[in-house]
Parts: C-alpha cells; structure tokens; sequence
C-alpha cells in the first residue's frame, strides 16, 4: 500500500513475523524412480538462527534479517534497520502477539507504527506464507554440517526470493481490496 503523506514520505503497510531455521530437519516427500524406496538424511541437532522479516504485498518489497534469538533485543535490531531500509516512508507494521512485539523495553522508530493480529490468527498475517516458500526453494531433505551453512543457505534462499514472488505469495485479495 503506498499513500502520500504530504511531505514526510510514503506511507507503507507491512506484515512482519520471525521464523526458525536450523539444523533439525522434518523429511518431505520427494521422487524417485519406481520400485525404489529414497532415503532422505535426518538429524535432531537443536541449533537454530532466526529470521525476522517484514514483506509489502502490493510490492513485494522486503526486509530480513538473520538473529541468534527471538526477543526483544533482536526485535528492537530489527525495526532499526527496518527503519532505515525506508527512512522516508511511514511504516504501518503488522505482526503477531509475541512478547517481544508488546515489550516494554521495545525501542520503535519513529517512522514505524506497529498493530497487531489478533491472536490464533497466523493465517492473517501473509509473510507465514513466505517462510513456507523460503522452506522449499532452500531447505528440503538436506542435513547441513553446521550452523554457519544453515545461515549461509539462508541467506542465499532469501537473496534469491523474487519481489514478484513475495507479492504474489502474499498480496491476498483482502489486502488489495481493502488498501
């Protein structure tokens, strides 16, 4: 949604959320020539980085970044450089109910303003759809030797994520339609 605001710049609405990505895997199915059963590589290793992500559907433009945690210090990292992605535009963020996102120690820019879904609801909140996607195009029945290589991986899968296919995974009809 872009919205003119006299002379402060454009007023933006984006959907943020954060996800983890590690080294444990869930097996998806996958081909394999008939009467041959595949074998897929599994481990349980709990190491996680997590990326915090705020996507524009009528766009597709983006902003992500890659956190050891998910709170309140990483959160308030992450509007920083939200912020200064778009330091002329007004940022209508929406995202969930996560204690990081209602903190009283959350430092929020002066150019974002931040509302939330209600709660139960993640299927309001488009960018859930990008994680999926993030999933499939980087992630799928592949054991990663470290932690670093999960971030790299990451980090390409994200770099290599079309506008148009953020806009067009999350610029749903009611979004449109209504801004």
């Amino acid at each position: 949604m872009h919205i003119r605001c006299g002379n402060s710049g454009t007023v933006r609405l984006m959907f943020q959320d954060e996800a983890g990505f590690g080294r444990i895997n869930k097996p998806k199915y996958c081909w394999c020539k008939k009467g041959i059963r595949p074998s897929v590589p599994c481990h349980h290793i709990r190491e996680y980085r997590y990326v915090y992500g705020a996507v524009e559907p009528l766009t597709g433009e983006s902003s992500f970044l890659v956190m050891p945690y998910c709170n309140t210090v990483c959160m308030n990292l992450f509007l920083r450089e939200l912020s200064g992605q778009f330091p002329d535009d007004i940022l209508l963020l929406c995202c969930d109910g996560a204690a990081w996102h209602k903190s009283k120690t959350l430092e929020l820019p002066e150019n974002i303003v931040l509302f939330h879904i209600p709660p139960y609801t993640p299927e309001m909140n488009p960018i859930e759809q990008i994680w999926k996607e993030i999933r499939k195009r980087g992630f799928r029945n592949e054991v990663f030797a470290t932690l670093e290589k999960v971030v790299d991986r990451l980090c390409d899968t994200i770099a290599a994520l079309p506008s148009d296919v953020i806009s067009r995974i999350t610029a749903r009809h009611w979004i449109v339609e209504a801004f």
